[in-house]
């Protein structure tokens, strides 16, 4: 860019001063576009606001159109140390009474004792879960499982590590005390059908004494120092006086929904029930109607003046956003096609000051509590009609479609977006022409000086001259 030193040398002007203040009528303009730009972006970023909002709105009425927002369900026992239930969400409600006779357990035995690092024997274990009965062993089908024994490897902590790492059914442990070491087997699970039975293969050949490995079997008869401290045993209950005999102590598949959790014998009924979670469904309702709050609030302060401060908000005069709230206003005020219900007034939820939504609570109390159906079909019913349909269908579809791709407040956000790339390309062409303008003022300036120096530098040389031919 063309520059010159200011003042003129020739002409004593200010030129960068003239030419900086010309420069400054080129660049008035961006004044304004800077301040329509800051206009533009705060009307995007509200936008952008109401649109997450919007989205949360959705959100909570697609909890409320389907059997989600209202399955929920609380259980309960008289006796939690006992018996412990709970209950997935949509079961039905129920109530009844229940006493526990017995406990599954586990199968347990116990080998004789060893001294302690003892080498036990070589061989295989085989292992093979099932049920006994007056001393008679029937598998349940599963595989048997063997572990081989080798030496070095057949102190009871070996084998009991061995066990374990075979996942055969049965858990492994090794007691100490004063009598030396003794292995401890367990059912992995309760029950009759869940004991086990231990066979052996002896390498000292004979597989039923009291040597070697032959000390670790298990079965109808022993004489080998290995007892039974627990047999398997399943679970006696009373569902309303009816018997039930379960492997388990979690009954869950009993009674549909419900897992029920065995603890302890009961001396007496205890009561067990499910009812409906009518806390949950007051919050999803309660989200609702904040999710819509936060809306008509955002809206209207953003279409708000004040004529007080007169201070205008971002979107006043937007016609999207005073059609939004109208639209949004008045299907909160429609009707549904509900059997019992057909407004959200009619359950308590009205409107209050500014299009805020209020919640009566000892309304929607009582008609949860009346006719929990009925609130429930006035957000769920499916009508096949827009108009009529609940009001969990019809808010979110309407929300949805509006923060879709191709929805209203998604066009709106692009169109604004287009009108900030269109300010920005207009700030860079004033930007653009004042640079030009101040680039040709300067070289106009420049070269008039120059012109200036020349006529003051010939000036002096023909007043020279005179002043020589007067004095000669």
């Amino acid at each position: 860019m063309a520059t010159i030193s200011s003042p003129g040398l020739a002409t004593g002007l200010d030129i960068q001063g003239i030419v900086s203040q010309l420069v400054a009528l080129e660049k008035a303009p961006l004044t304004q576009l800077s301040e329509q730009k800051t206009s533009l972006q705060t009307k995007m970023s509200t936008y952008g606001n109401i649109k997450s909002q919007f989205s949360s709105l959705a959100d909570a009425a697609n909890l409320l159109k389907g059997n989600g927002g209202w399955d929920s369900v609380t259980a309960s026992s008289s006796n939690d140390s006992a018996i412990k239930v709970s209950a997935a969400a949509g079961t039905a409600p129920t109530s009844i009474s229940m006493e526990v006779q017995s406990l599954a357990k586990a199968q347990s035995i116990a080998t004789g004792s060893f001294a302690d690092g003892e080498a036990v024997g070589t061989g295989s274990i085989t292992i093979e879960l099932g049920a006994w009965n007056t001393g008679t062993f029937t598998g349940n089908g599963s595989t048997p499982v063997s572990i081989t024994v080798g030496a070095g490897e057949d102190s009871l902590s070996d084998i009991a590590a061995a066990i374990n790492d075979a996942e055969a059914g049965v858990t492994a442990t090794v007691l100490k005390d004063s009598n030396g070491e003794r292995l401890l087997l367990r059912s992995a699970e309760t029950g009759e059908e869940n004991g086990f039975r231990i066979t052996v293969d002896d390498d000292d050949n004979t597989d039923s004494d009291g040597a070697g490995l032959s000390r670790l079997a298990f079965g109808a008869v022993n004489t080998n120092g290995t007892s039974q401290t627990q047999a398997g045993q399943n679970a006696i209950s009373f569902i309303n006086g009816v018997q039930i005999s379960t492997a388990s102590n979690t009954l869950s598949d009993t009674i549909a929904g419900m897992t029920i959790e065995l603890k302890q014998e009961t001396t007496a009924p205890v009561e067990v029930s499910v009812g409906i979670d009518k806390e949950s469904v007051k919050g999803n309702i309660d989200a609702f109607v904040q999710a819509y709050n936060m809306i008509n609030t955002t809206i209207a302060t953003a279409t708000r003046y004040d004529p007080g401060t007169e201070v205008a908000g971002p979107l006043q005069g937007d016609s999207t956003a005073v059609g939004l709230q109208n639209a949004l206003r008045a299907m909160m005020r429609s009707v549904t096609s509900g059997d019992t219900y057909s407004r959200l007034s009619d359950i308590g939820i009205e409107f209050g000051e500014g299009g805020a939504l209020n919640i009566d609570s000892a309304k929607l109390d009582a008609a949860l509590d009346g006719e929990f159906q009925g609130v429930k079909n006035l957000f769920t019913v499916d009508t096949g009609d827009a108009a009529t349909e609940g009001f969990g269908r019809k808010i979110e579809s309407f929300a949805q479609g509006l923060i879709d791709a191709d929805g209203m407040i998604s066009n709106r956000r692009e169109a604004l977006q287009k009108a900030i790339e269109r300010n920005e390309d207009e700030q860079d062409r004033v930007n653009d022409r004042a640079s030009r303008v101040e680039a040709r003022y300067l070289a106009q300036y420049n070269s008039m000086d120059a012109a200036v120096g020349r006529l003051n530098a010939l000036s002096s040389f023909v007043s020279q001259q005179i002043a020589l031919w007067n004095a000669s």
